[in-house]
């Protein structure tokens, strides 16, 4: 260990003035077998390092086939390795100057030890979470109704949520809002997400219910719907679509609930265009108007993320096309997109690439990046700024 006269003779050579410099000199050595596959650094930012400290845990999450991601309890992060031309040493104990208290009056060395060191470190970057394949997973065993008579319950690829954190990348609040968005419920500890047919089958008997028994759309009671559909679906399978498609509220002590427009000409909107290939636009929306339950009214914005008008075609139509149903990866995205249409108005494309914006990202920028504009009669329009395969 060097005394304090080898650090004064070093200082010397160098050509450094000892009252230039703090008073307490830090002296490194290397411990016995240190290694730089030892430790790994990873660089927090103040949110994620106030998280650390106040106790609570980062996952890594990711199959052997995909990049990983780090999670907290409600977001994620990428993770990626960043080389650094400076050896990043790992000294516990070593305090910086800001923490030193001199309060002696001459130098004096302090001898710390290096546990590690790295060429390299962690870097974390907010990311959108990775919910595609937590549908894929879910839709391997839909749930399709109560089994009937002596039939057996498929119990194949079944996943409890502590399954859908080891396979999903994101954090759990993320994959429990996901859940809730596709509509997925609980049912004996695993997460199902329902068959399209057999919840369009549901909403249509709330609908039917709502319209036979004259209720106003927003004022439906709970306990009188469960009672008048028990024999023909599980009650708690009732409760779940009117937790889907309304809001519970309570009324002198008597649950009812308000069914939310949007959402009911939405989910009707899809099962008429889930087998046609293309419909007649107007055709379309006079048996749409039909299908929903009176004093409902129904309007295209509902349909934003789901179908596709095309105003060119004589008669205009309309056909599915799904958000959820896209590439998750924003090249991949657009060149489907352009593969399916050539040139996009902004209000067509945006709500396919609205999910894609980053933190404080609009869509303005994700097209001024990812597409080429121009003007076709009179209207800016979109198309890829490579040829795309068709």
């Amino acid at each position: 260990m060097r005394t304090l006269e080898e650090v004064r003779a070093t200082l010397q050579i160098a050509k450094l003035k000892e009252e230039d410099l703090q008073k307490t000199i830090h002296c490194l050595s290397f411990g016995p077998n240190v290694s730089s596959a030892d430790y790994c650094l990873m660089e927090l930012d103040d949110t994620l390092c106030k998280h650390i400290e106040a106790g609570q845990s980062l996952v890594i999450r990711g199959d052997k086939d995909e990049h990983a991601v780090v999670c907290s309890d409600d977001k994620t992060y990428s993770l990626k390795i960043a080389d650094t031309s400076n050896m990043l040493l790992f000294l516990p104990g070593c305090r910086t100057p800001d923490q030193l208290t001199d309060t002696e009056d001459s130098s004096h060395v302090v001898h710390a030890q290096i546990w590690g060191f790295c060429n390299s470190y962690w870097e974390l970057r907010k990311q959108r979470p990775r919910l595609k394949k937590l549908k894929r997973l879910l839709m391997e065993n839909p749930y399709e109704g109560p089994a009937l008579g002596g039939q057996q319950e498929n119990t194949e690829n079944r996943y409890t949520m502590q399954d859908l954190l080891e396979r999903i990348q994101a954090s759990e609040e993320e994959i429990r809002t996901h859940l809730e968005t596709i509509h997925a419920c609980q049912i004996d500890g695993y997460w199902r997400v329902l068959d399209f047919d057999y919840e369009m089958k549901l909403l249509g008997h709330v609908t039917q219910l709502v319209d036979s028994e004259s209720w106003a759309f927003n004022r439906v009671p709970l306990q009188t719907s469960l009672d008048e559909l028990a024999p023909l679906e599980p009650r708690e399978m009732i409760e779940h679509c009117l937790n889907c498609y309304g809001k519970c509220y309570t009324e002198n002590d008597e649950v009812f609930y308000a069914l939310n427009e949007d959402k009911v000409c939405w989910g009707l909107a899809l099962m008429l265009l889930h087998n046609a290939v293309k419909f007649n636009l107007k055709e379309f929306q006079e048996v749409w108007q039909q299908s929903v339950p009176e004093g409902m009214s129904t309007r295209l914005d509902q349909l934003k993320g789901i179908a596709l008008l095309d105003r060119t075609s004589r008669p205009e139509t309309i056909c599915l096309l799904r958000v959820e149903d896209l590439p998750e990866d924003t090249v991949e995205r657009f060149n489907h997109l352009f593969t399916l249409r050539e040139k996009w108005t902004e209000e067509d494309i945006t709500p396919y690439i609205q999910d894609l914006c980053g933190e404080k990202q609009t869509t303005g920028a994700l097209l001024t990046k990812y597409a080429r504009s121009s003007m076709q009669n009179g209207i800016k329009v979109f198309n890829s700024r490579r040829p795309v395969a068709t």
